[in-house]
């Protein structure tokens, strides 16, 4: 009888040839070991098939775009250990979603092309590498790489190219070295090669090495499964705080902004204002209050309160109202506040967490300035024959 192992074959009685028990024992090893190479191979597979990384990023293929991740965060490894600056891990969280790629996989991709814009490499600040990558996320804007980018690695957000160009953070510019406007080009370049449909093929696209594909996917796997730390750095002159948001000396502000960062990612839930759930004017509510301003509970109070103002005037911290789905644009139903960068700070909807998204596609019907109605009242405190007028809130 003859026993195939591999590629040898072994006659059962000839001279050195396991048999009887040993024999069995050592077949038994051989499949166990097979079988650990075939898991660790499919590792990858399986964990996209199962939708896990589209999971962690907020919406699951397997429920439709209805299931949300709610695994607790396991004790990052050794090897992630503060390895994400606070300020790249908000805008993945942030443009991940806004173009419905996962931000795990946004992130592996930063962290193998730039280790998250840290390295000094060239091509990752200023100028290209020998192939012609630029940028953070090392996209194409001359050589052998090609300009994938499209047009001048810096131009005007408004001027047209054939490219995944992009002006994230609405400063009118679209540069491959911001980091915002990098991490959506490389968001647009991975949604053109049908990463919703194959992650792999996407992530090859990108960089032609399986090599590359599998060491992206290491960081993603890590990321989705919590293996991570935030770091305290916040790099490439990048203001203090999530996309968007545009600094401002107004204490009252921040602190309200703030407030509601702190709040991202948790649940919608009606007629709650936290602190572990909220509504939309819920959250409002108690940004402002974290400010030491008092405003009304609900959207339509918080509408008439004012003062209203302009959509040219607004600023950081302003609220933003639209009619939602209770309520009309004389009496609107939901509430965000502003962070700039035409970016709000809003609780949405059931199902979907606190979230940061635009607001000008959204048909907002106007906008109020809660810390000038406080102002207002302050100054009116002084002096009662003012009082009445200094409250009211201005026409819109």
């Amino acid at each position: 009888m003859n026993i195939r192992l591999g590629r040898a074959t072994v006659r059962a009685g000839q001279t050195g040839a396991p048999s009887g028990p040993r024999r069995g024992v050592l077949v038994a090893l051989i499949c166990a070991a097979a079988l650990l190479l075939m898991t660790a191979l499919l590792a990858p597979v399986a964990m996209f098939a199962s939708g896990g990384l589209l999971a962690e990023s907020g919406t699951s293929c397997a429920s439709g775009g209805r299931g949300t991740a709610t695994t607790a965060q396991p004790v990052a490894s050794r090897s992630a250990r503060d390895s994400i600056p606070a300020n790249y891990l908000a805008l993945f969280r942030s443009i991940g979603p806004r173009y419905k790629v996962p931000w795990v996989i946004l992130a592996g991709i930063a962290k193998v092309e730039s280790d998250d814009g840290q390295t000094a490499l060239p091509g990752v600040h200023s100028g290209a590498n020998a192939f012609g990558a630029a940028g953070p996320m090392q996209i194409g804007i001359e050589g052998a790489a090609g300009n994938q980018w499209g047009g001048p690695p810096v131009h005007p957000a408004s001027q047209k190219v054939n490219g995944v160009a992009a002006d994230a953070n609405g400063d009118g510019t679209a540069s491959v070295y911001d980091p915002a406007d990098a991490i959506a080009g490389a968001a647009k370049y991975l949604l053109e090669h049908g990463v919703l449909d194959n992650v792999d093929q996407a992530i090859f696209a990108y960089n032609h090495l399986q090599s590359y594909v599998q060491a992206v996917l290491y960081w993603a796997n890590l990321y989705a499964n919590g293996g991570y730390t935030v770091s305290s750095a916040v790099l490439d002159s990048t203001p203090q705080c999530l996309p968007g948001v545009t600094l401002t000396s107004d204490a009252a502000v921040a602190r309200a902004i703030t407030y509601a960062e702190h709040q991202l990612g948790k649940p919608y839930l009606w007629g709650s204002t936290g602190p572990d759930a909220f509504d939309c004017s819920g959250l409002v509510m108690m940004a402002y209050r974290a400010a030491g301003i008092d405003i009304p509970r609900t959207s339509q109070k918080q509408w008439l309160w004012g003062p209203r103002i302009s959509a040219g005037e607004v600023q950081p911290g302003d609220l933003v109202f639209f009619a939602g789905a209770d309520g009309t644009p004389r009496s609107p139903g939901h509430v965000g506040i502003v962070i700039g960068g035409g970016l709000m700070i809003e609780a949405y909807a059931t199902g979907f967490p606190i979230r940061i998204a635009p607001y000008g596609d959204r048909s907002p019907i106007g906008f109020t300035r809660p810390l000038a109605h406080a102002r207002s009242a302050a100054v009116g405190s002084q002096s009662a024959d003012r009082n009445v007028e200094l409250l009211l809130p201005a026409p819109f």
